[in-house]
């Protein structure tokens, strides 16, 4: 690829920052250096400049300003819905039952079996089919009176399949009434618009570096008479449900990059189709032995998930890394450790299918070049691999 030796395919992990949001955060990391939480002037320029930034994320995602809880990362957003939405339940009875898809991020599903292990709650894992959308006949079965919380992801994060949101918030609705419904969505942003999945939950997770912003800011958004018991507390801030001092320079960050992201998301999104469409058939034609996981109208636009037959997909990551492209054997809390992916095993695909699958992610960046690239290097990897 002439005039660069790296293609980034690898989207889902992380973005490069939009250089908006870089500059936006510059002011705040140098001159104003107030803390939000006092009442001098500096404080109150500090203050001032997260209230616009809720107030501007807020409209973006079509809630109340008073429903947005800024956190230090997605991972704390997601643990803060489930243990802190859970534990407010538990308060008015005892143990309710967790619910959640068995192909949850690690933030959630981790934190659910963490959760049920400490109190002694039952915790029901819901299954995929080998599309990699929940099943909606088993959530159905799950979600009885008892249940108090469901978590189900708007798009899973390794092959990028877009949940059915709205009828799991009707099933919820219907079979566990008094049960609260989170969604995490980090990897909606940048293709989806959130304001068709706000309306469905009742919790709702970002994270900034997801969508062109910081890494190191998320955020929870709290429907109206929902309650959650912070699992950080301290010095009351965000209305006495995350404390701590706020990011300022981070969270005036997230707010540039969520409101340009929105601002271009629909040409962005036709873009990076027909880009990954163009290297999912591409491989496919030219690697036998290739399957795609998923339907490819179920997906979100920057995911293409490929299993390749009798490859072990971390060693085909670093053999792509060695020819210039970054992808992924799975979601980034994983790599660098050799595991079965437990979102394939979820979807019921046998040990081998599920260590053989590669995610490649583009995002707003992501060029023609780029794929060129990648199409000319994965059939020698794949090759070298097999031989």
């Amino acid at each position: 690829m002439a005039g660069s030796e790296r293609v980034y395919l690898d989207h889902a992990a992380t973005t490069p920052m939009l250089p908006e949001a870089v500059e936006a955060m510059l002011p705040y990391l140098a001159g104003e250096f107030g803390n939000p939480s006092g009442n001098h002037r500096e404080s109150r320029s500090a203050r001032r400049a997260v209230d616009e930034a809720r107030q501007c994320i807020a409209t973006l995602l079509g809630v109340d300003l008073g429903a947005i809880v800024f956190t230090a990362s997605g991972t704390e957003a997601d643990n803060l819905a489930v243990v802190g939405a859970w534990e407010a339940i538990a308060a008015s009875r005892p143990r309710p039952t967790l619910v959640c898809s068995a192909m949850e991020h690690q933030a959630v599903l981790s934190t659910c079996r963490a959760l049920a292990q400490r109190t002694g709650a039952e915790l029901r894992e819901v299954p995929t089919g080998k599309d990699g959308i929940i099943d909606l006949e088993a959530l159905a079965e799950a979600c009885t009176p008892d249940v108090g919380l469901v978590s189900v992801m708007a798009v899973n994060n390794e092959i990028g399949t877009v949940q059915p949101l709205g009828d799991v918030a009707t099933v919820v609705r219907d079979r566990s009434p008094a049960a609260v419904l989170h969604t995490d969505a980090v990897q909606a942003a940048p293709w989806l618009d959130l304001t068709t999945l706000t309306p469905h939950a009742d919790l709702l997770s970002l994270s900034a570096h997801k969508f062109g912003g910081p890494k190191g800011v998320g955020l929870l958004a709290i429907g109206e008479g929902v309650r959650v018991e912070p699992i950080i507390r301290g010095g009351g801030q965000e209305r006495e449900r995350r404390a701590g001092t706020h990011n300022v320079a981070g969270i005036v960050a997230t707010a540039t990059a969520l409101a340009i992201t929105a601002s271009r998301r629909s040409p962005t999104v036709e873009r990076v189709s027909r880009l990954r469409d163009r290297l999912a058939d591409g491989v496919l034609g030219s690697v036998t032995g290739t399957v795609e996981t998923g339907d490819r109208g179920d997906r979100v636009a920057g995911t293409v998930h490929l299993r390749f037959t009798g490859v072990e997909s971390e060693a085909l990551v670093l053999l792509l890394d060695e020819a210039g492209v970054a992808a992924s054997a799975g979601s980034a809390c994983s790599s660098g450790a050799v595991e079965v992916s437990h979102v394939l095993t979820s979807m019921g695909f046998g040990p081998d299918d599920a260590a053989s699958g590669i995610r490649f992610s583009l995002g707003a960046a992501t060029t023609d070049a780029e794929v060129d690239h990648a199409l000319a290097v994965v059939p020698g990897a794949v090759a070298q691999l097999r031989d």
